[in-house]
């Protein structure tokens, strides 16, 4: 998708946040998300060409209704990503309503997904939905890939929900998340390509859907470096444009449909410009990613 990204690049990149950085603090008086834009702007990396490719690129299930989204404050924020995805299919044109679709999200705050009980979560019945989960879209938490231990520990627990999962009946689908940029203090250069390189080697292990909200973040950055993803507080969790994306990409992903003229708009909350924008982005990082 693009060049890779060398030792030199990763130094040089480094350097120029500590730069962007100090510069960010001195235009704090002509406003934060300036200052915050003009950094996340500096970190946007170019996709690494060395990741591997998904294996998984469609479901068996194309058109699932009953999906448990498992992880946590990622999902939460902006009104639950599960209720984007919820009204982006009731407007899709595929004749799925409101009385014909059960989402669930199980969501725990700073939670990795060793914290989720998942044979607790998918059994039949237990959370309100009679009959088994078709998918169920599992995040594990933000720093999960980012040093060996603990993606050696993401990984088994993965592997072992995988199971659960299947056994119940349903698909897996891996939830790759975005990663930080300042005012965040893990922000590294190489994140991107941790985070997705461990979504991946491990989605293809056992093969499972990966959903490539990371890098659609990284493509919206690099093509608007001004817009607003992630909140200025904290530089980690999504703002309503970032839960927008995310929902976009989830929804493309997984259906197998672009996202783009899509009317859901959060009840007129987000300007149509944005919409379109976002949508555009979504569905080409997505028809890039799965080859489709």
């Amino acid at each position: 998708m693009s060049q890779s990204i060398n030792t030199v690049k990763r130094k040089s990149t480094q350097n120029r946040i500590v730069a962007l950085l100090q510069s960010a603090a001195l235009l704090c008086a002509a406003g934060a998300t300036t200052a915050l834009a003009l950094v996340q702007n500096s970190i946007a990396q170019p996709s690494n060409p060395t990741l591997p490719a998904p294996e998984v690129k469609s479901l068996s299930v194309t058109a699932p209704k009953r999906i448990l989204f498992v992880g946590n404050s990622y999902f939460y924020y902006g009104n639950s990503l599960h209720n984007h995805v919820n009204r982006m299919v009731q407007a899709g044109g595929m004749g799925l309503q409101e009385r014909d679709i059960q989402y669930k999200s199980a969501t725990i705050g700073g939670a990795s997904l060793a914290h989720h009980n998942m044979e607790w979560l998918t059994e039949p019945g237990r959370i309100g939905v009679k009959e088994p989960f078709e998918l169920v879209v599992m995040a594990d938490g933000s720093a999960q890939p980012l040093n060996e231990e603990r993606r050696a520990t993401s990984r088994q627990i993965i592997a072992k929900h995988a199971e659960t999962i299947r056994r119940r009946g349903g698909e897996v689908a891996l939830y790759m998340t975005h990663v930080y940029v300042p005012p965040h203090r893990q922000v590294r250069a190489d994140n991107l390509h941790l985070t997705a390189r461990h979504y991946l080697s491990v989605g293809n292990e056992i093969k499972a859907m990966v959903i490539p909200v990371a890098l659609a973040f990284d493509e919206a950055y690099r093509r608007r470096p001004n817009v607003v993803l992630h909140t200025d507080f904290d530089g980690s969790h999504p703002d309503i444009l970032g839960t927008y994306l995310a929902a976009c990409v989830t929804y493309a992903s997984i259906y197998n449909k672009t996202c783009s003229g899509n009317s859901y708009n959060y009840f007129g909350r987000i300007a149509a410009d944005d919409i379109a924008f976002l949508q555009q982005v979504g569905d080409d990082v997505v028809k890039r990613f799965f080859g489709r």
